[in-house]
Parts: structure tokens; C-alpha cells; sequence
């Protein structure tokens, strides 16, 4: 079961409303309109209906809102939509498809390096990140980059070996 935030949650009493306001996710263009300190999260899942970005802690401390935006691995959740500007945006959702799934997501489910799955989209987006920056990192800076996405079911010897797998396939 995923979370959802109630629509209409991030536009408070005196928050500014924008407009219409022109986003690119997923190669896409999109016209949201939410006041301009609206989390980015919450215009992925309420406006677009994306379900990879999850809500977690709120905080942008567990990482299960991890999105890249403009090339940077960045938590949706404290990312006002009016610093998102004209920088893209990508989800777990424009990685592959079900057909042709990206390199990550076919390591990750021939690994089976998930239990409940909830942390699964901040572990590959942080995965995508590094490997879009360093093609072919070692164990440590694995473990390293994936350390600040929280995870409590005990499948990182799996994500680990995912990711490792992943960056001999093919490129990010």
C-alpha cells in the first residue's frame, strides 16, 4: 500500500499560488498548477500520478522520495516546485518500461533486492545517480552512496550485488 497525500495538502493558508506552471518529467512537459512552495513530491504524485517517489519521513531524511532533478539525486519532498524551474526531472517511472526496463531495474529484480519495497525507489534513483557519475564504482562507494536511503528489511547484500550487476550491463 502506498501513501498518498491528500490533494490539496500543500496549499496552505497564504501560500502563493504560481499559475500554471510549466514542469518537464520523464521527457514530458506538464502544466501543474499549486502554490510556489508546493514539494516537487507532491505535484509527482497527486498532479501526475506517479507512485515511484514515495512518501516517507517528509524530511528528506529516508530517501524514499528520491527523484534526480537538472542531473542531481534530490528528495522530492523538500524541493519546493518553484526551485525546480526548467530542470528536468526524472523518476523511477522514465527508467525503463515493463518491456525494456532500464539496467537497474532488471538487476534489482534478478537479484531480488527487495522485501517490502518501500526504500526500492530511493536505493535505484541513488543508484542511478552514482552510476551516472562513476560507470564503474567500487563495493565502498556503493555502500557509501546508498547509505543515507533508510531501509529496515535487510536486503542490502541484494541491492549491493544490483547495483554492482547494473554497472557491468550497460550504461545509465
Amino acid at each position: 500500500m502506498s501513501l498518498q497525500i491528500p490533494a490539496g495538502a500543500a496549499r496552505r493558508e497564504g501560500a502563493t499560488v504560481t499559475g500554471t506552471v510549466q514542469i518537464r518529467v520523464n521527457g514530458k512537459q506538464h502544466a501543474v498548477t499549486a502554490a510556489d512552495d508546493t514539494p516537487l513530491l507532491y505535484i509527482l504524485r497527486n498532479d501526475l500520478g506517479l507512485n515511484g517517489p514515495k512518501f516517507g519521513c517528509g524530511l528528506g531524511q529516508c530517501g524514499a522520495c528520491t527523484v534526480i532533478v537538472g542531473g542531481e539525486v534530490t528528495r522530492s519532498c523538500m524541493l519546493p516546485l518553484s526551485v525546480v524551474g526548467d530542470q528536468t526531472v526524472e523518476t523511477l517511472e522514465g527508467l525503463g518500461t515493463a518491456e525494456q526496463p532500464h539496467p537497474l531495474q532488471k538487476a534489482f529484480i534478478a537479484a531480488q533486492a527487495a522485501q517490502c519495497g518501500y526504500c526500492t525507489n530511493g536505493m535505484i534513483m541513488t543508484a542511478k545517480g552514482l552510476l551516472d557519475g562513476k560507470k564503474n564504482p567500487s563495493r565502498e562507494e556503493i555502500v557509501e552512496a546508498l547509505a543515507p536511503v533508510l531501509c529496515r528489511c535487510g536486503t542490502h547484500a541484494r541491492i549491493i550485488r544490483a547495483v554492482q550487476s547494473a554497472a557491468k550491463r550497460s550504461p545509465t
